[in-house]
């Protein structure tokens, strides 16, 4: 059996902020509505959706983490650093590539890795 990953779907207390954070990766979003839904925020990398949802309650759970490869770390993250987000875990080399820690505006740490090509 072959199972692969197809959604994601994070909640945010700010969706414009938390879209605005991920642009910096180069992600492109585009906004939705499913039927009565709340209008959230989505964008396809490669076979996997990455959605955000507002959150119902205005609390978001810390315990999500995730990460994404990125092509040029140290780019993204001076971004980052200047825009005034949270870097938890500056750029260095790792057993997986280089790999930094960021925080989005809801509090998610996100890892960011570079792989060698």
């Amino acid at each position: 059996m072959s199972i692969k990953l197809n959604l994601v779907v994070i909640q945010s207390s700010n969706l414009e902020n938390s879209v605005s954070f991920y642009q910096n990766f180069g992600l492109v979003f585009h906004k939705e509505q499913h039927g009565n839904g709340p209008v959230h925020f989505a964008c396809e990398i490669e076979n996997i959706v990455f959605e955000i949802y507002p959150s119902s309650t205005g609390r978001v759970d810390m315990g999500t983490r995730i990460g994404f490869n990125v092509i040029d770390l140290n780019q993204i993250v001076d971004t980052l650093r200047v825009k005034g987000y949270a870097i938890i875990s500056e750029p260095k080399v790792s057993p997986w590539g280089k790999r930094a820690v960021v925080q989005d505006p809801d509090g998610h740490k996100v890892e960011l890795l570079e792989v060698e090509t």
